[in-house]
């Protein structure tokens, strides 16, 4: 499970707002100001992040709480994201250089556009898989706990 701080900004019943700090990990490295991670990190302000969510817990404005995601659900997501496009990239420009070979194609500015037609096709793809997936509920962040609560602990193992 990742996990990730946020503070509490509104409770409508049980919808709460929640508001996070978007981190940048291009900010402690030695090589910031020569990367160009680094240098668009710097350019781009931190941003906040708002999110609504359900919750059981009695909370407070103001309060902090622990956010959870499911990691292999995101691995999931972001392994679909990255390669459908790149996929449909390789394919379709694989298409078309077979076409080009065979004289199906008679300039090579067809080819590059039958490959980029399948990387677009492959974003489309992705996009449409995030957003009518099963799973897209899973990808749901949930309030684990309030920061700074005590935990029980009913076994030590050694």
């Amino acid at each position: 499970m990742i996990e990730e701080m946020a503070t509490v900004v509104a409770i409508n019943q049980d919808q709460v707002t929640l508001e996070s700090q978007v981190k940048s990990s291009c900010s402690s490295c030695q090589q910031v100001d020569n990367c160009g991670s680094g240098q668009v990190a710097k350019a781009i302000p931190l941003q906040k992040l708002t999110l609504v969510v359900s919750s059981g817990l009695s909370l407070n404005v103001g309060d902090t709480v622990v956010l959870g995601l499911p990691e292999k659900g995101l691995l999931q997501v972001a392994a679909q994201v990255y390669l459908l496009p790149l996929a449909g990239l390789i394919a379709a420009s694989s298409l078309g250089q077979f076409l080009m070979m065979q004289g199906m194609l008679t300039h090579e500015i067809f080819a590059i556009l039958l490959g980029v037609s399948g990387g677009y096709g492959g974003y489309r793809l992705a996009k449409y898989r995030q957003k009518n997936s099963k799973k897209a509920r899973l990808l749901q962040p949930e309030i684990l706990r309030r920061a700074g609560q005590t935990i029980a602990v009913t076994e030590i193992l050694l």
